[in-house]
């Protein structure tokens, strides 16, 4: 009985009553305010999760990749270098939890100093550190006993695990994320004021046909129920079509790659892909509750 009375009421929630909703205007100035309010702020919602969504992943993935690599400098004179880079290369191969470890070579120094020197580095000229990349286990590496190995193994040689660059780009990222959730919200609370206006305005606009219709005896939940539904109805109207737009916005974002990484990952990923539908159905509860509140309110000013 409760399932029968709950889906008779969305039926007469979406069919509506016609008597009742000549209070409504269903077309003018306060319709289009409400459909295209809806899709605005439908269609900048979606960039936001975009946003939000695409920073929570590559918090994730920096954190994950730079977890498990560190690199190891070792800057000594000339007639020194292989030494201690064999030295070095000894020490790591003997230590627990380092997966791998890999000398790099001149053509490899060359392209990470490119973005600041140019494709023409005289690597034979400058005093360029011998770098040496290291993958590390998933046990992990105990950081300060390698440092003293390397102390006195290889007096030149460095390490770097990543740890000052690992937390300024996870807290980059993390924050990017609040602020994406922060402008959903922002931009709810905003629908949610631009549809009060529009149904404060279309309350007065026929202040007339209400004091009529109460004067036959419709209850003011009545009335309040008709201008629910049809403003409902249009903010769900409104921001599926802003939702439809921005999926086919962020679907056209060019494709990057490279350097542009974090361009390439802006976006939805796999059933990511979902999250765009939830914008109509919040905006549909927003207008809800704003529409109530406004009819409820404006209602008992017009008494």
């Amino acid at each position: 009985m409760a399932k029968r009375f709950e889906i008779s009421h969305v039926m007469d929630f979406i069919i509506g009553d016609a008597q009742a909703e000549r209070a409504v205007p269903p077309t003018g100035f306060t319709a289009r305010l409400t459909l295209f309010s809806a899709a605005v702020m439908a269609f900048l919602a979606v960039f936001a999760l975009a946003l939000s969504v695409s920073a929570g992943r590559l918090s994730e993935r920096w954190s994950a990749e730079l977890a498990q690599s560190a690199t190891l400098r070792i800057s000594a004179p000339q007639g020194q270098m292989q030494a201690q880079t064999d030295a070095a290369m000894s020490v790591l191969e003997t230590t627990p939890g380092i997966e791998s470890a890999r000398v790099l070579d001149a053509a490899e120094q060359r392209k990470l100093l490119e973005p600041w020197f140019g494709p023409d580095v005289p690597l034979d000229s400058l005093p360029v550190p011998q770098l040496i990349e290291i993958v590390e286990a998933d046990v992990g590496v105990d950081t300060e006993a390698l440092r003293v190995r390397l102390a006195g193994e290889a007096p030149g040689a460095v390490l770097d695990d990543h740890t000052r660059w690992r937390k300024p780009l996870a807290a980059a990222a993390s924050r990017l994320w609040f602020l994406g959730w922060l402008s959903i919200v922002l931009i709810f609370a905003v629908m949610g004021a631009m549809i009060t206006l529009a149904a404060n305005a279309a309350l007065s606009a026929n202040a007339k046909v209400i004091s009529v219709m109460r004067l036959v005896g419709a209850r003011d939940s009545y009335i309040v129920d008709a201008f629910v539904r049809r403003f409902t109805l249009r903010t769900l109207s409104g921001a599926a079509i802003g939702m439809v737009l921005g999926v086919v916005a962020v679907v056209m974002l060019p494709a990057a790659r490279g350097e542009a990484g974090f361009l390439s990952d802006l976006g939805f990923a796999g059933a990511g892909w979902l999250w765009p539908l939830i914008i109509p159905a919040l905006a549909a509860v927003v207008a809800f509750a704003a529409t109530r509140a406004a009819a409820r309110r404006t209602l008992k000013e017009l008494r």
